[in-house]
């Protein structure tokens, strides 16, 4: 169906060659939920998916959180008849809680069930890389790591990882089996990972995938004061902070000087906002949320543009 034409490169020791740039799928996953991103059209968000797949990106990352289940449905539905098929990642260990809010689990038996949902859900034979979403409770974390570890033993699952430790925490499960990919949050406007968790990263060789990198639609350029006004009622993004004063203002800005960096290079300001994550030597890729194909093709462009000292110093807000 699609032939690749992105570069690659090695996801830490896990053997897997990745595109820089993946398709994000959770805002398919619609509203209705806690981390809803508003109503989605299911069949713009398979159209996206083929769109990302002709441009040659080969993989998708998923949850089974993302509408509790839908996203993963999407996404199998997507793939089906598709060859050769992409890279498919997912994560456990949130379940749905009353009133479709957000429940924790790192219980064995809860995260067997789990990936055997998962994998009905999106069609596959395996998972390609098995994450654990979040590591809450934190009591939990080696309890639920060894599941993990169990469910590749088995071959269920290909590869493992997590999404959102810290280095403490990834030193604690090290010890049970290793971690073979790191998924933070990295962005212009979430950069903590930086000051540790990246560094760790690269010395153990842990392969990095980060998440939001547009700051969940923030740094797109598309983002205005009447829009967020707009956002409706089941958005998160209308209760976080990065979308509200005094946080708004400086988000803002900085998305002024991003607009001015993709205009010498005929872009969109956020294809160079997750060109920003991906200079960072720790960064194997960037996961890039897509709800409509029109989206694709401006934002594919990050995986190849070479950011420079000058535009770096632009972005940030630095003077030479």
């Amino acid at each position: 169906m699609y032939q690749t034409q992105l570069s690659t490169t090695q996801l830490g020791r896990t053997g897997l060659e990745i595109t820089r740039v993946g398709f994000g799928a959770w805002a398919i996953g619609g509203g209705g939920w806690e981390f809803g991103w508003g109503r989605q059209d299911d069949d713009e968000s398979i159209a996206a998916i083929h769109r990302a797949l002709e441009h040659g990106i080969n993989w998708i990352d998923t949850a089974a959180a993302y509408g509790f289940g839908h996203s993963e449905q999407v996404v199998g539905r997507a793939l089906a008849g598709v060859e050769p098929q992409p890279y498919v990642f997912t994560k456990c260990s949130l379940l749905e809680g009353p009133g479709r809010a957000v429940a924790h689990s790192l219980k064995r038996d809860s995260i067997l069930r789990e990936a055997h949902d998962s994998v009905q859900r999106l069609g596959v034979d395996a998972i390609d890389l098995y994450q654990i979403h979040w590591p809450i409770p934190a009591e939990d974390i080696e309890e639920g790591w060894a599941a993990l570890a169990e469910l590749k033993a088995q071959g269920l699952v290909r590869h493992i990882g997590v999404s959102n430790f810290d280095v403490e925490q990834l030193r604690v499960i090290q010890g049970i089996a290793p971690v073979e990919t790191l998924q933070p949050q990295y962005s212009l406007i979430e950069r903590d990972v930086e000051q540790a968790t990246l560094p760790f990263a690269e010395r153990e060789e842990i392969g990095v995938i980060v998440y939001s990198p547009m700051g969940s639609g923030m740094l797109t350029g598309k983002m205005t004061r009447e829009r967020i006004e707009q956002l409706t009622d089941d958005d998160w993004r209308k209760r976080d902070e990065r979308f509200r004063e005094p946080r708004l203002s400086r988000n803002l800005e900085l998305v002024d000087r991003l607009t001015a960096v993709a205009e010498r290079y005929d872009t969109a300001p956020g294809a160079v906002a997750i060109a920003w994550t991906l200079r960072n030597p720790a960064v194997d890729g960037a996961i890039v949320g897509f709800r409509r194909p029109d989206q694709v093709d401006p934002l594919v462009a990050a995986a190849s543009l070479e950011l420079t000292d000058e535009d770096l110093d632009e972005i940030e807000g630095r003077s030479r």
